[in-house]
Parts: structure tokens; C-alpha cells; sequence
């Protein structure tokens, strides 16, 4: 019956109100006169029918023109509440008013009595009608606790309660001066009971809505909610909601990064537009993870022109139409140049520089990927490493300001091939700055970044949704985290910053143990590890092995001299380098190694100071491994490979 009465059209169910308003306000008259004992009066004489009348005529009127019956039956709320007084206040008064016209002055009883039943005759229909509405088209849905009864949770209970998706069936919240009271017609609860709560009233789900909480406090609710085994959730975040990129009933899991993540320190306005603003500014790997939001943050400082330059077609065609997307919203105009081409490249580089005349470089193409490196040794030393060298060369040939190298922490006593690149990369800067007089350099360097595409934290994100298990590498493995904007915002700062050669190191905060980001994302998604201790969990957690190159625990600085900067989460480290006359020598013979593919030779170079290159393990390059796999044979040799006795190496190591 209720099902039917839902499906008829909004007319007939206003005049099913209307109707039934008419009854109400008619029968609380009837009902406050023989309260008062004067219900044989009312039944005698004929001009109180003509007062009921009147009285209720002129209610409905102002019911109409107070817009009641506009509201929505199953979304009645404190809005119809208010409507309904003003009406029967409205009702009372005209009463009196007639009845000293027509009848007689009626006693402050009957008043009294009239108005109170009509509110809650009139008031208390709706509001059961909604109840029962709820009751029986909302049973189904899953029940949800609202954590946060301010102005997002009630939004959020609102929304919801238009929806087909949730039931929300009470509040929580941290102030404790709430706790007992009733918002939106629903009960505050302290978080001291949610554990009784989530048993209690059957929670399915708990739903965040403290858009506006620092990062830290909404890590320690998680953190709290974690052991409930719940579903947690959360509303987008308050400048998503006010710029009209979310609304707020657009409800997404909790992600691990925003938990990772610090309250942002506020940029410094002057630095992040000294090399860009009406600049023209060149980001190297603009499609990768790094250099697309050094890209969005770029094009917010108003450079003049912004060239996008990239090996991979996907990632720039990507990249540029998102930015496309971004300039029709902002209020000024920046030319886009998308262009294809490896850093390696020099002559291409110099002649796209000279052409646009590029202020500044932000240098953030290379192979990044530990394991991929280290089965790619060749090309990727060739990549990260000469690709720099041609980068900055091209940039020092055609007068470019500014040039900004983004290295890493596995640069520092690296393990692997991909950190020792990365600290050739810097080595090559470092000289270079000494040789240049037009263009300066900087490196800075930092951890891993939050949702790039070979962080852990997608690769988890999948194994989760598959089921399992979650693959960590070591029970004590740890890494430092930070989100891709706060270290895009930070390489822009710090490339503002110093006198040339400097390498700038960002704060990466605490490093987190990966086993415990594993057992967190887990519990985000309502699951529970399997473990001894819990063999009923649904998702394993597996320990491989410390992959080739990989280390337990990553570092930020060679030695401990570092100073502050400028900018809070910014340090520069004072580490020793070689100066051109001497790096020169030592790439040419590792150029030479690795185009003759000796690559016993190129890691015996690797190890020479100042790189500090400590392998933990064989050579794991592909076509090397397959080449000395193969049975020997005097006729075949690997394409270019020298003879397998090499000369001594010519160079040799020189102090810092």
C-alpha cells in the first residue's frame, strides 16, 4: 500500500494532504472545545461550523503560501517544522480573531488546546508517515554511522536520505557537548561507544564527514576505527565540495595516502613564481608521476609558455589534454607545446630550447623502476645518467636560467643501478654548475610519492581486490612517503633556492614500516590479515625476498652536515663532488663500457667514489644474464661485447 501511494503522481498526493489537513485542523477545534466542555455549544450553535470553516480555509491558505506542500513527505524536516508553526500560530490567532466576530470570545483553554493539537496532528502525521516510509522502503539498505554531526554530516544526512544507497541511523562525534542531543532527527553519540554502536544498531558501514579535520586527526580515527573490522568511508574533502569538483554525498573509501600524508606547510607564494611566472618553462617527463603535477602546479603560477616534452605518446597525449581541461577553468591563458623525443637527444633538446627560449628545465624524466633498472643496466645508465648529461648540456648551449634535477633517496650509498644513476645524475650537475656561468643548477631529493605508478601502494590496492595475498618483500622493510603535490610544490620551492651545484633534500617526515601499510590497507577495505594470531582473517600476507638492488631502509643524506633552508621542509645537504676535470674522464670510459656492453666493466667503474655503489647482489641485466647463460663459443659473443679479459681501468679513484 505504501509502494502504491509512492508511485502516484505529486498533484494527488498534495491533495492528499490538503485533504487531510482539513480533517486534522477541523478535528483539533472540535477535540479543544470539549476539552474545555463546550462541545454541546459547538454542536448547537450553527456559527461555530461557520468558525471552523473560516479557521480552516484560512490555515490551509497559509500553509500554501508558506510553501508546505512543496516539501517532499519523506524528506520532511526541522524546514517543515518551522512552516507548521508559523501556520498554526497564524490558524490560532485568526480563530480568536472570528470567534469575537462570530461566536464569542473563546477562553485561552480552547486556544491553547487548538494550537497544540493542530501542530501535533498536523506535524506529527507527516512525521510518521516519513518514519514509516523509512521503515519499510530503507530496511534494506546498509546502516551507516555517521562520524561528525556539524554542517557535512548533516548535509550528509540529508543527501542520503534522497538516496537509494545508505541508511544513516545515528552520529558521532569528538565534542562532547553534543553527546545525547538529536540532529536531523538522529541521536550523538560519543566515540567512547562506537564499538557498542557498530554491535548494537547493526553498522555496516562508518562514513567520515569532517571534511575540514587535519591529516593527523583523521589518522588517529582511522587508526582507532581500524580494529571494529568495518568498512570506513568518507565524504570528499571541503575544497572539492566548495570548487565543485564533488559533491558531498559522494562517498569513497578512505585511501591509505590521505592517512600518509602531512597537513601540507602553506608554499611560499614568491618562491613558487620566481623561475615561472610569465616564464617559459620546460617540465622533462611531463607524462610520469612526478612531472604531470609539476605540470598542474606550474600552470597555476602563470608561466608564459609550459613545454611538455616526453618519450611516451600515451602518457603526453594524456597529460596535455588534462592540462587543456585545467586552462578553461582558470581566467588567464598559457600556450601548451607537447613534444615527443628522448632526453638523450641533445640536438633536439637544444634546438626545442633555443627555439622557445626555455627559461627554466624541471628535469624529471628516468627510468625509476628498481627492478626494471636493474634487468636494463644498460639503457637505463645510458637514460638517466647521459640523458642528464645531454639535458643539461642543451640547457647551458642555448642560455636556459634555471635547471632543476629531480633525484632520488636510493641515490644516496646506493644499492641498486637505478640510485646510482640518479647519483651520476647529480654528480653531472654538480660539475656542471662550476663550468657554467649562464645557467644554474640544483638537485633535490627525495622519497617515494604517494600514487605513483611504482609505489607499493597501488600494487596492494590490487592485490586486495584480487583477493590476496599481499606480497611485502621483508617483515622490516621501511620507506619514506609523501604526497606527489606537497613534493611538486617543494621542487618548485627549492629550485628558487640557492647559488648553483646545491642538492636540496625534502623532509620526508617518518618512514613507515610497509608490513604495517600492508595490515592498514587491508583493514580499509573491511578485511582482516589472516595471520597466526587471527587465522579466520580473509586476506594473506606473504613475505618474498629483498628484490636485486633493493635495501631495507632508504636515506636522505650521504653525511650529516646538512642545513637548514630557507623553507621549513627543505634542506640542503653539503656533500663532496667531483669537479668537471675529473667526472669527465670516468663517463667517458663508462660510455665506452656500455656501448661495448662489458658490463663486469661498468660495475667495476660503478663502484669508484664518489658514487658510494655497494650491490647486494650479481648483475640481473636480461640480455647479459641470457648471453652468459649460452654455452661459449669463440664465433658468438655478445653484439659489441669487448674481450673477455678487459684492460685495467685507466682512471683511478680521486679524494673528495
Amino acid at each position: 500500500m505504501i509502494e502504491a501511494a509512492l508511485r502516484l503522481p505529486r498533484r494527488k498526493k498534495r491533495i492528499f494532504q490538503l485533504v487531510a489537513d482539513i480533517m486534522l485542523i477541523e478535528a483539533s477545534l472540535i477535540a479543544s472545545m470539549a476539552i474545555n466542555g463546550l462541545f454541546g455549544a459547538f454542536i448547537r450553535a450553527p456559527s461555530v461550523y461557520a468558525l471552523n470553516v473560516l479557521v480552516t480555509a484560512i490555515s490551509l491558505i497559509v500553509f500554501i503560501k508558506l510553501g508546505l506542500y512543496r516539501a517532499v513527505l519523506r524528506y520532511v524536516g526541522s524546514r517543515a517544522i518551522v512552516t507548521l508553526f508559523i501556520g498554526v500560530a497564524t490558524s490560532t490567532l485568526v480563530l480568536d480573531l472570528l470567534s469575537r466576530v462570530i461566536f464569542s470570545p473563546l477562553p485561552a483553554g480552547i486556544l491553547f488546546d487548538y494550537f497544540l493539537l493542530s501542530l501535533l496532528l498536523t506535524g506529527g502525521t507527516r512525521f510518521a508517515l516519513r518514519s514509516l516510509y523509512q521503515h519499510r522502503l530503507m530496511k534494506d539498505k546498509p546502516r551507516v554511522l555517521i562520524y561528525g554531526a556539524g554542517s557535512a554530516g548533516c548535509k550528509l544526512v540529508a543527501s542520503l536520505r534522497q538516496g537509494s544507497d545508505y541508511l544513516p541511523v545515528a552520529f558521532v562525534d569528538d565534542w562532547r557537548g553534543m553527546e545525547g542531543t538529536h540532529v536531523e532527527g538522529l541521536e550523538v553519540h560519543s566515540p567512547r561507544h562506537i564499538a557498542e554502536l557498530v554491535e548494537r544498531l547493526n553498522i555496516e558501514k562508518i562514513l567520515l564527514a569532517i571534511p575540514s579535520a587535519s591529516r593527523r586527526r583523521r589518522q588517529e580515527i582511522v587508526t582507532s576505527l581500524e580494529p571494529l573490522n568495518i568498512t570506513i568511508q568518507t565524504i570528499p574533502r571541503l575544497d572539492d565540495v566548495v570548487q565543485g569538483r564533488a559533491k558531498i554525498e559522494d562517498i569513497r573509501n578512505v585511501s591509505v595516502e590521505e592517512l600518509l600524508g602531512r597537513d601540507p606547510v602553506p608554499p611560499r607564494q614568491d618562491l613558487m613564481d620566481a623561475n615561472i611566472r610569465d616564464r617559459v618553462v620546460m617540465v622533462t617527463g611531463a607524462g610520469g608521476s612526478i612531472g604531470s603535477e609539476l605540470c598542474r602546479q606550474i600552470l597555476a603560477q602563470r608561466p608564459r609558455q609550459l613545454l611538455l616534452f616526453d618519450s611516451c605518446e600515451y602518457s603526453l597525449y594524456q597529460i596535455e589534454q588534462e592540462l587543456l581541461g585545467f586552462l578553461d577553468s582558470l581566467s588567464f591563458a598559457v600556450e601548451l607545446k607537447p613534444f615527443l623525443g628522448t632526453i638523450q637527444d641533445q640536438e633536439r633538446l637544444r634546438i626545442i630550447l633555443q627555439g622557445f627560449k626555455v627559461d627554466t628545465i624541471y628535469h624529471a624524466a628516468a627510468y625509476k623502476h628498481v627492478p626494471l633498472v636493474e634487468h636494463n643496466m644498460v639503457e637505463s645508465l645510458k637514460n638517466n645518467t647521459f640523458g642528464t648529461l645531454a639535458a643539461a648540456r642543451a640547457a647551458i648551449d642555448s642560455g636556459v636560467s634555471t635547471f632543476v634535477l629531480i633525484s632520488s633517496d636510493k641515490a644516496v650509498r646506493p644499492t641498486n643501478v637505478m640510485g646510482t644513476s640518479k647519483r651520476l645524475a647529480e654528480l653531472v650537475c654538480q660539475a656542471l654548475a662550476e663550468q657554467s656561468s649562464t645557467t644554474r643548477f640544483c638537485m633535490v631529493r627525495f622519497g617515494n610519492v604517494l600514487g605513483s605508478s611504482g609505489s607499493v601502494i597501488p600494487l596492494f590496492r590490487r592485490q586486495i581486490q584480487q583477493g590476496g595475498p599481499v606480497t611485502v618483500t621483508h617483515p622490516e622493510i621501511t620507506r619514506y612517503f609523501m604526497t606527489i603535490p606537497e613534493a611538486a610544490q617543494l621542487v618548485i620551492q627549492a629550485g628558487a633556492m640557492g647559488q648553483g651545484g646545491d642538492v636540496f633534500v625534502l623532509d620526508m617526515g617518518q618512514p613507515v614500516k610497509i608490513l604495517d601499510l600492508a595490515r592498514q590497507m587491508i583493514r580499509l577495505s573491511g578485511l582482516e590479515p589472516r595471520t597466526a594470531d587471527n587465522p579466520h582473517g580473509e586476506i594473506d600476507i606473504v613475505f618474498t625476498q629483498l628484490r636485486p638492488g633493493e635495501k631495507l631502509y632508504e636515506e636522505l643524506l650521504i653525511g650529516q652536515n646538512d642545513q637548514p633552508s630557507e623553507h621549513p621542509r627543505i634542506m640542503t645537504a653539503n656533500e663532496g663532488y667531483w669537479s668537471w676535470s675529473q667526472l669527465a674522464p670516468y663517463l667517458e670510459q663508462l660510455r665506452s663500457a656500455l656501448d661495448s656492453a662489458e658490463l663486469e666493466r661498468v660495475r667495476e667503474l660503478l663502484r669508484l667514489p664518489p658514487t658510494g655503489y655497494s650491490p647486494n647482489g650479481g648483475i640481473a641485466d636480461l640480455v647479459w644474464r641470457q648471453h652468459m647463460a649460452q654455452p661459449p663459443s669463440p664465433t658468438r659473443r655478445l653484439a659489441g661485447a669487448a674481450d673477455p679479459s678487459p684492460a685495467p681501468l685507466a682512471l683511478a679513484a680521486k679524494p673528495l
